[in-house]
């Protein structure tokens, strides 16, 4: 069994003020219109560094099995979150450090609860 963790420093609405800001600035940029398309390309060229960024809770759930040969350890993270305006459960590939190196899957879900069962329920 994974070891579960809410994380303070991560809220949903701070997330949307982010995703708002981006959407704001680009328009500015861009012209009106193109900054929601803009920061929705952005947000889906670097997916797991957002869904990490905007995590609420995470568990971990295993040691990642690295088949390059690389000397550090890497692990599996189950996390949940808010990203955008939708709720999702991730699975996400971290070093020690708490740097996300990648994303194995991302489901989103209709409510917190949702993402949150989903999340406790990974292996």
């Amino acid at each position: 069994m994974g070891m579960y963790q809410s994380i303070g420093t991560a809220s949903a609405n701070a997330v949307d003020r982010v995703m708002a800001a981006l959407v704001s600035g680009l328009e500015l940029e861009f012209g009106r219109g193109a900054g929601e398309a803009l920061a929705h390309r952005f947000l889906e060229a670097e997916e797991a560094d957002f869904c990490w960024d905007a995590r609420i809770e995470e568990r971990w759930i295993g040691a990642y099995e690295r088949t390059d040969g690389e000397e550090f350890e890497l692990d599996r993270i189950a996390i949940c979150g808010r990203l955008d305006g939708k709720w999702f459960c991730a699975t996400m590939i971290v070093d020690g450090d708490g740097q996300a190196h990648g994303m194995v899957g991302c489901r989103q879900f209709t409510s917190r609860v949702r993402a949150r069962d989903a999340m406790l329920h990974a292996h």
